[in-house]
């Protein structure tokens, strides 16, 4: 990739962070390469978006819902950040739990048990950059999940 290409995705990629910081229910069509637009998945906790995906990265936008979080897991093959957009997030990362807002952020090491939940009354709405070998979604050991998920 060209530096031009790279400026031009890192300068998208930051307006699209802004608009939803200044926002936080504006829906935008995440752009992939091949200016396709990613499919937002739903699930019960809220939904999450792919904005970009290459080799050993993925960044996506997570939204959940308040009052609800996402399964006790952890991954073997990657580890993850979250920065808080909007909203507030309860993080709880090897057995420690912490409150992050807006523009704070935490690591989530590979082979760590984490959750994240939303104990606010509006949408968590957050950016989640995942770094490994393997990304796939199936990458997932979950130990507890309010949906009965295995």
């Amino acid at each position: 990739m060209q530096h031009s290409q790279r400026s031009n995705r890192s300068l998208f990629f930051v307006a699209y962070t802004q608009a939803i910081a200044s926002n936080p229910t504006l829906v935008l069509p995440a752009v992939t390469p091949g200016n396709n637009v990613a499919a937002t998945e739903l699930r019960p906790w809220g939904s999450f978006t792919v904005l970009e995906e290459g080799k050993g990265y993925k960044i996506k936008r997570i939204e959940v819902k308040p009052g609800h979080r996402l399964s006790l897991q952890m991954h073997h093959h990657r580890s993850e950040h979250w920065i808080v957009v909007s909203g507030t997030a309860r993080v709880e990362c090897d057995g420690l739990e912490k409150m992050l807002t807006s523009n704070e952020s935490t690591y989530v090491p590979a082979c760590t048990s984490h959750r994240l939940e939303n104990p606010g009354v509006m949408p968590l709405i957050l950016i989640e950059v995942q770094n490994g070998e393997y990304l796939g979604e199936d990458d997932i050991v979950r130990f507890q999940d309010d949906y009965s998920r295995k």
